[in-house]
């Protein structure tokens, strides 16, 4: 586990980067050390807690290009790197705005005059975090600050994809000395954070089903928690009452951001048949005015594919596609350009639920359409999967839009709109089916979730209990 690791650059195809994974003693022994610092962090208290997050949150602004700089490498993309940094400090802010609320401790009567309970929360004293690469920073961080809050140490291990964000952001910690003991990200592959969840109280991790799978029945056997988001096949459904230019618009965007790399992507679209063709003209005329952001990292809109073996997973959707009869109105391959892996968007028609593209996680810019004619088959094509993550639907009202809503099993839907658990952090939610378990990490249920409650049951008078034997 101490070899070091190559790290292959998104955009030129070449390794230049290496790093080097901590061995199961040196994370034994960090997990140990952040334990001690997790007590005195807890009994600070929240106020405190979130002077330690705001002068994170300034060291962060400091290092801000430095950070920048190293998604971007890590990525091969410029605006969604900008838009996790921006991200990362609009969540410290809201968390540090909202934690006092959410930790307050109360004292309640019960219906037995003499007796009242006080309650008491107390944090899991070391939470583990293992993140993916599509979206480096933000993913990494998202469970980390209202843990943090909560009074817990957190210990991070990012993907191996994209790990060179950890060295600037680690800068940032270690100039804040009340957070840099109870903080840490640590680099490697699987294998560490196998060893990783052995240590820890409490894991989060974002990822695939079949690796979340390998989470969940780690942290069962150490009956610890784990929080668990997964892999999705988001569908659309778009009614023939719904206005084409908003749906197109927001499909377009929430099929192909940051490539069609993200939890929230919509990857399957159903169309009324009355409106099939409109849709599809408007949908591919939009698509085909994305461009790749190459040669210039700051020109287009589409960046290349992130994870080499992703790349694959695409080509092998298309392929599997068009050999079962899918017709490619625009895009259509993966192109290699000076060694970065490119995708542009891609609409495909003529598409069933025998092909991958409609049942298989894509995580590509890839928008298949396929009609329906009644609103029962939608749901049942909607519905027809193994995950559960998000889902949209577009109808010409929003009671319309909510009755079929009601019946999609998916845990966030947006309506007239798609992504938008990207932006509304209100909204609490799980993951249907295999899209994940455990507390939703939207919400204040998110704090809660690295809280164990404790209730004193105190009799407030030296009487004899009614229950009691008689003397």
């Amino acid at each position: 586990m101490n070899e070091k690791l190559s790290v292959r650059n998104p955009r030129t195809g070449k390794i230049d980067c290496w790093i080097s994974p901590p061995t199961p003693d040196q994370i034994a022994d960090k997990c140990a050390q952040m334990r001690e610092a997790q007590i005195p962090w807890q009994q600070a208290g929240v106020e405190r807690r979130i002077e330690a997050m705001q002068q994170w949150k300034q060291a962060i602004l400091s290092q801000k290009e430095q950070l920048t700089e190293a998604l971007v490498n890590d990525t091969g993309r410029l605006s969604e790197s900008v838009v996790e940094i921006n991200s990362l400090i609009s969540t410290i802010d809201r968390w540090c705005r909202v934690a006092p609320e959410l930790l307050l401790e109360d004292e309640k009567a019960t219906a037995i005059p003499f007796i009242r309970v006080q309650s008491q929360q107390v944090a899991y004293q070391l939470v583990g975090v293992i993140s993916p690469w599509n979206f480096p920073l933000l993913l990494s961080t998202i469970d980390t600050i209202p843990a943090l809050l909560a009074g817990c140490a957190v210990i991070v291990k990012p993907s191996e994809i994209a790990p060179r964000f950890i060295k600037p952001l680690l800068e940032t910690i270690a100039s804040v000395s009340h957070l840099r003991d109870v903080l840490t990200f640590i680099e490697g592959a699987g294998d560490t954070g196998a060893a990783l969840i052995e240590y820890v109280d409490l894991v989060c991790f974002t990822g695939s089903v079949s690796t979340g799978q390998k989470v969940g029945e780690a942290a069962a056997k150490l009956f610890i928690p784990a929080f668990l988001e997964l892999g999705g096949k988001d569908p659309a459904v778009v009614l023939e009452s719904a206005d084409l230019e908003l749906a197109t618009s927001a499909l377009l965007w929430g099929s192909v951001v940051n490539a069609g790399q993200s939890c929230l992507s919509i990857e399957r679209i159903y169309i009324a048949e009355s409106i099939f063709e409109k849709f599809v003209d408007k949908l591919t005329e939009k698509a085909k005015l994305l461009q790749i952001c190459y040669p210039a990292i700051d020109r287009g809109e589409i960046g290349p594919i992130i994870a080499e073996r992703q790349a694959a997973i695409i080509a092998e959707h298309l392929r599997d596609a068009v050999a079962k009869g899918a017709v490619v109105r625009c895009g259509g391959a993966v192109e290699e350009l000076a060694g970065g892996l490119w995708c542009r968007p891609t609409v495909l028609t003529q598409v069933n639920h025998c092909m991958k593209v409609m049942t298989e996680e894509t995580f590509g810019p890839i928008m298949p359409v396929m009609s329906f004619s009644t609103i029962e088959e939608a749901v049942q094509l909607a519905n027809d999967t193994i995950y559960g993550l998000s889902a949209a639907v577009f109808a010409g009202s929003q009671e319309e839009a909510i009755a079929l809503a009601n019946q999609i099993d998916a845990g966030a839907i947006s309506i007239n709109d798609a992504g938008l658990t990207a932006f509304i952090h209100e909204g609490e939610k799980n993951s249907f089916k295999f899209s994940g378990m455990g507390g939703s990490r939207m919400g204040a249920a998110a704090i809660k979730r690295f809280l164990r409650k404790k209730a004193f049951l105190n009799k407030t008078q030296s009487i004899p209990d009614p229950w009691w034997f008689k003397s």
